[in-house]
C-alpha cells in the first residue's frame, strides 16, 4: 500500500482540496511554492504509462481546474504541471502556481510549517468553491471521504 493510499484512507493526515470518485488532490508536505498540490488517483496506479487513457484524461481535467484557481488565488503568472513520481510508486501530478521558471525546480521544494500549508490550502479550497467546483471540495480539509457524498454520481466530464 502506497503512502498516498494511506493518506486517501485517512491513515496518514492530509490536507485535501478536491475529492471525487476517481481522484483526490492534497497538499504536498514539501511544496515548491505556496499552493502546490498533488492530484492522485484513488486507485494505486504506479505510473503515467500504467494508467488507462480515461484516467489520464480525468486527472488532466482536474489538474486544469485546480491550476486555473491557483493562478487566480496565488496571483501566479502561469500554472505548472509535472508528472515525476520517483519517490512514490503511485501516479501523481504536481500542480503548482508559477511565478517564475525557478518554481519548477525540484530543488526548491522544502518542508514548511503546518500552519503555512493550512493557510495555502484553505485559500485554494475557498477559491475552488468560488470558481464553481464546491461539490468536489471536501467539507473537512483533513478528509478525502467527506466530499464523496456530494460528489457521488458527479463525474468530471472530459
Amino acid at each position: 500500500m502506497s503512502v498516498f493510499t494511506k493518506i486517501i484512507a485517512g491513515e496518514i493526515p492530509g490536507r485535501f482540496v478536491w475529492a471525487d470518485e476517481v481522484c483526490v488532490a492534497f497538499a504536498t508536505i514539501e511544496p515548491q511554492v505556496p499552493g502546490h498540490v498533488l492530484v492522485v488517483p484513488r486507485a494505486e496506479v504506479e505510473s503515467l504509462i500504467d494508467a488507462d487513457e480515461a484516467l489520464v484524461a480525468h486527472l488532466a481535467v482536474v489538474s486544469q481546474r485546480i491550476a486555473a484557481t491557483q493562478v487566480r488565488v496565488f496571483e501566479a503568472v502561469r500554472p505548472g504541471i509535472m508528472v515525476v513520481g520517483l519517490d512514490v510508486p503511485h501516479l501523481h501530478i504536481h500542480v503548482l502556481p508559477l511565478h517564475s521558471s525557478a518554481d519548477m525546480a525540484l530543488s526548491v521544494a522544502r518542508a514548511v510549517p503546518g500552519e503555512e500549508l493550512d493557510t495555502a490550502m484553505e485559500l485554494l479550497r475557498t477559491g475552488l468553491v468560488d470558481d464553481g467546483w464546491g461539490q468536489f471540495v471536501p467539507e473537512s480539509m483533513g478528509s478525502a471521504a467527506t466530499g464523496l457524498a456530494a460528489a457521488a454520481g458527479t463525474a468530471v466530464s472530459v
